[in-house]
């Protein structure tokens, strides 16, 4: 395990900053000395984030899917901070639902915002990042270790990620880039209350098997997500058993074709009832925000 380096003086990028996970990392990083850039679609709530920081910082409204937004991002950080030494690509939207039901819109859209927004992150923030010898910190999650039905564009969106992130990190190295894939599992977050607010959703993921049917507080799986950051870890597990999942994941698409057949029949006459559109209050935001520009 890599030692820990002080984040005084540093300089971070948080996108998706707005709530959740975004703004409790925002939050703990500037109590460790880190200057914050905090970019996401709701300039209210980011620049009220950005006053209650302990150091420097500012705000930028952005869309992460939007390359030329976020190349503009990129110059004003620098200039306004004068390096970038973290960017932490954490922009992210769900929607549940069976497939040949989805909404395509909903469905495409987190594909947009969860991989591509982060490859759009990264080639925006890269070159800065080449200059500092810094850390890319790609926020992925369970999805990505295991397929769940009722699932299929947040699953997929995730895997992805997650491979982006180790392809770059081996494109990168060389020139001093660290990069990082971040997993959680359900972690309590607008985006998990949104998704439980529908009831076959909720009792699906509670007839999960433990430990992955719990709902973890954010509070802990940030801290662990900071000591990834000090760390610049390749891989960063914010809940303890995560870790484990990496040597069971070959075995897991077999299992829950099986498992997932069975609760799909038993769940069949009430799948009408699953909202079919993004979950959560971030994915209201980024339904309003399209909303106005079209």
């Amino acid at each position: 395990m890599s030692p820990r380096r002080s984040l005084e003086g540093q300089v971070a990028v948080v996108t998706g900053a707005a709530r959740g996970v975004g703004e409790l990392l925002a939050r703990k990083l500037s109590a460790r000395g880190a200057k914050v850039a905090l970019v996401g679609l709701e300039p209210a709530a980011l620049k009220e984030v950005s006053e209650r920081l302990h150091t420097d910082s500012d705000h930028w409204y952005a869309d992460v899917t939007d390359h030329e937004a976020m190349a503009r991002v990129a110059r004003e950080v620098k200039q306004r901070f004068g390096k970038v030494d973290i960017v932490v690509a954490n922009a992210g939207v769900a929607a549940g639902g069976p497939f040949a039901e989805s909404d395509p819109d909903a469905w495409r859209r987190v594909i947009e915002v969860n991989l591509i927004g982060g490859a759009v992150t990264a080639r925006a923030f890269l070159p800065v990042l080449m200059k500092s010898r810094g850390y890319f910190l790609q926020i992925a999650s369970l999805a990505a270790l295991t397929p769940a039905p009722m699932m299929t564009a947040y699953c997929a969106s995730k895997s992805g990620v997650e491979a982006f992130a180790h392809c770059l990190r081996a494109e990168v190295g060389y020139k001093g880039v660290k990069v990082g894939v971040g997993y959680l599992s359900w972690t309590d977050t607008d985006m998990v209350r949104g998704a439980d607010e529908n009831d076959v959703m909720r009792e699906l993921r509670q007839r999960l098997p433990w430990p992955s049917n719990r709902t973890y507080p954010l509070g802990p799986a940030v801290d662990r997500i900071v000591a990834g950051i000090e760390r610049r870890s390749p891989h960063v597990y914010a809940q303890w058993w995560l870790r484990g999942m990496q040597g069971m994941r070959g075995y897991l698409p077999g299992m829950i074709a099986v498992a997932g057949q069975r609760e799909m029949k038993r769940f069949e006459p009430r799948l009408g009832s699953v909202s079919k559109g993004l979950v959560g209050a971030g994915g209201a935001a980024d339904e309003q925000e399209r909303a106005q520009h079209r």
